[in-house]
């Protein structure tokens, strides 16, 4: 056989489902010995938004997605989507073609050194060189890949090795093993929370990563702690369970930091300070802390703890059968009552309020469906506001924030979850960066929304602008007809003209057979008043 079918034969070993991808010259070898698999190629029309879906793909399915490009602008077009993995700890394999080894050390069309572009934005970064070695590369890329903390790992294919004679097999999969914390230090942070008089719960993206949620709920339910999580922890605590507060991540004060300031421990499950940094919560760094996670904590001033590393789900369960007592702090309570009396918006008028956008979105799904969010002023209003109940039903890029996510990765979504209403909010902006993959999804005949919070520019850079300066400066530009340009992709559109609209439209767009694209006009005008509000806030007594 060929290295190509070699290396195909390996990836059906890892159990890979989809490559999401682009074909080129270089890669045509690999696509051959594709054709004939069960490996399902997911074309795409951007390989920013093809490694989008593979990073959305390992997200919620917990094994790493695989994308591919050909060379040069193919390969450097990966980039975003690949470093968007790296930073959302999303288990990927990027693979992409290249010159034959013979041209690689002199001027060759198309020609750049991918290796070295891609070595800080990935785990493990190789070329194969030999078909011989083709088993164990893959199986390294795949077991690094999936290795907390998770994250891409890239594979460069030169076009003559792919096409030489090879011999061998795929090398057997390894289940993963975490270490557990001794018994010693489980009785240390028993104590540590038996001693204190207010601890706090900072659940973060590795509890629905590790898939440990349920774990975290028994622990929670045992000890009576108050929870608050991550933009990327998301629904680790149901909304509407008692000891849940709120979600953390505005970079301006919100009512968690009062409960975060009175507390005197921290018990860190799963968080990855790359979403909020611990000085926004830890400003003196004096705070106690108890580091759950399957890694050793960040060297940071600000984040000094006492680490229990291992098995997120086992380390929970440890605790939690030797805890025999229950805290029920009345003040995160008394807390979340007040914020949620303190931060009410109004839900009137049209264009409509992002809150308003938000709770109709909320009343249109179920609880185990999906929102994905894309990044700008939707995000915060959705990261802040937005009840979840499950794990991984909110998707949230804030790692590396990048904007044209969501439509890519509702694809990914609707792919695993068929069963599932998926909901991609977009704003206006970032909806324009992928709208090429709508061409992807109607061919694919996935049956999402896409609902795009319509202000006529980058709403999240106009916040910033004019909290700074009073004023805005290069965001605003004019938008298409969303609704034409929706059906002259074969999928549906819909224009809310009335603040009444947006309901009845979302329930019909999810019971559509074809994509949907929903135009719906925000008034943003709420976004200085959230500031406003949060500059303004005294903590409950």
């Amino acid at each position: 056989m060929k290295a190509a079918e070699l290396f195909v034969r390996c990836l059906e070993a890892e159990g890979a489902e989809y490559i999401f991808g682009l074909p080129g010259e270089e890669n045509i070898e690999l696509l051959n010995a594709l054709s004939s698999t069960n490996i399902n190629f997911i074309l795409a029309h951007d390989e920013r938004c093809a490694a989008f879906m593979a990073n959305a793909y390992g997200r919620l399915s917990g094994k790493p997605g695989v994308c591919l490009s050909t060379l040069g602008p193919g390969a450097t077009n990966l980039i975003t989507g690949v470093a968007d993995a790296l930073l959302d700890y999303s288990p990927m394999v990027a693979i992409s073609g290249q010159v034959e080894l013979s041209k690689i050390h002199k001027e060759s069309h198309q020609y750049i050194d991918i290796l070295s572009t891609f070595k800080p934005l990935t785990k493990w970064n190789i070329r194969i060189e030999s078909p011989h070695t083709i088993p164990e590369i893959v199986r390294k890329a795949f077991k690094v890949a999936s290795i907390e903390k998770p994250g891409p790992s890239h594979i460069e294919f030169p076009e003559d090795i792919a096409s030489m004679e090879a011999e061998g097999s795929p090398l057997p999969y390894e289940q993963i093993r975490y270490p557990e914390p001794t018994e010693d230090m489980l009785f240390h942070a028993v104590s540590m929370i038996r001693d204190a008089n207010m601890p706090l719960i900072l659940a973060g993206n590795g509890v629905n990563r590790g898939r440990s949620t349920r774990e975290l709920r028994r622990f929670v339910s045992k000890t009576g702690i108050g929870v608050t999580t991550t933009f990327m922890g998301t629904g680790a605590l149901p909304a509407d369970d008692e000891c849940f507060i709120s979600t953390i991540g505005l970079q301006s004060n919100d009512y968690i930091s009062c409960g975060l300031d009175k507390s005197d421990l921290i018990i860190a499950v799963g968080y990855d300070p790359v979403e909020f940094s611990p000085r926004y919560w830890n400003t003196y760094g004096k705070k106690n802390i108890i580091h759950i996670n399957y890694t050793p904590s960040e060297t940071d001033a600000y984040y000094t703890a006492f680490e229990l590393v291992g098995d997120i789900k086992n380390t929970l369960s440890l605790l939690t059968d030797r805890i025999n007592f229950n805290k029920d702090i009345p003040y995160y309570h008394k807390l979340k009552l007040f914020a949620d009396h303190a931060l009410h918006f109004s839900s009137k008028g049209f264009p409509l309020k992002p809150l308003r956008i938000v709770n109709e979105i909320r009343k249109a799904l179920r609880r185990d469906d999906i929102l994905i969010s894309d990044v700008g002023a939707h995000k915060i209003w959705i990261a802040r506001f937005y009840p979840a109940y499950e794990g991984n039903t909110v998707i949230i890029s804030n790692g590396f924030a990048s904007m044209g996510f969501a439509l890519p990765a509702a694809i990914s979504a609707k792919l695993l979850y068929q069963d599932k209403n998926i909901i991609a909010a977009v704003g206006d902006g970032g909806f324009l960066m992928s709208i090429s993959e709508m061409n992807t999804a109607v061919r694919l005949g996935l049956n999402f929304v896409c609902l795009i919070f319509n202000d006529g520019g980058y709403g999240l850079i106009e916040w910033k602008e004019r909290l700074k300066y009073n004023r805005d400066f290069f965001v605003k530009f004019k938008s298409p007809d969303f609704v034409k340009l929706a059906e002259s992709f074969g999928a549906r559109g819909y224009k809310v003209a009335s603040e009444d609209e947006l309901f009845p439209a979302l329930k019909e767009a999810l019971g559509q057979n074809v994509p949907a694209v929903i135009d719906c006009p925000v008034d943003y005008s709420e976004n200085p008043r959230l500031t406003e509000k949060l500059g303004r806030i005294i903590c409950p007594a």
